[in-house]
């Protein structure tokens, strides 16, 4: 047994705390092509039965080319937790503040995503400050499908004073 191992200490990334954000700073997220389960999934989790999810005869009816991906299973590609954010900031978050998104054009079953997260604002405060990240989705026709923003309070680099 080693005595000197501390499960505490077992951590991804280091901490960064608000003066550690840069603005225009890029966090990548895993791409990912929305399959006809992940709709399935989405539909079971959400409870939404509209046939435009998951009837694709329904779908080209309406002038839809395959099953139509519903808003918020688009938005989730864009959970911070899909990559390395929560890791930097484990030690340092306070609160997810808010969410806000568009939905600018549609996506269809099959389509590849490529969600991002940028450092779009950092708003100081006494001990915390507002990090602002604008979160953005292109498919792999390099369309912009989804633009928005999700907003967290991080801590300030503790002072010896504090």
């Amino acid at each position: 047994m080693s005595s000197s191992f501390d499960p505490a200490e077992h951590k991804l990334a280091p901490t960064r705390y608000f003066e550690d954000f840069a603005l225009g700073e890029v966090f990548a997220l895993p791409s990912r092509t929305v399959t006809e389960a992940q709709f399935l999934a989405f539909q079971a989790a959400s409870g939404d039965n509209h046939p435009i999810h998951y009837d694709r005869e329904y779908c080209r009816r309406h002038g839809h080319p395959d099953l139509l991906a519903h808003g918020f299973q688009v938005l989730i590609q864009t959970a911070a937790g899909a990559g390395m954010f929560p890791f930097m900031v484990e030690g340092s978050l306070k609160a997810f503040l808010s969410q806000s998104s568009r939905f600018l054009a549609p996506t269809y079953a099959g389509d590849t995503l490529y969600p991002t997260l940028t450092v779009a604002s950092l708003e100081p405060q006494r001990t915390t400050g507002v990090l602002t990240l604008a979160s953005r989705i292109h498919n792999q026709r390099r369309m912009l499908v989804l633009d928005g923003e999700q907003r967290y309070l991080i801590l300030k680099r503790p002072t010896a004073a504090s």
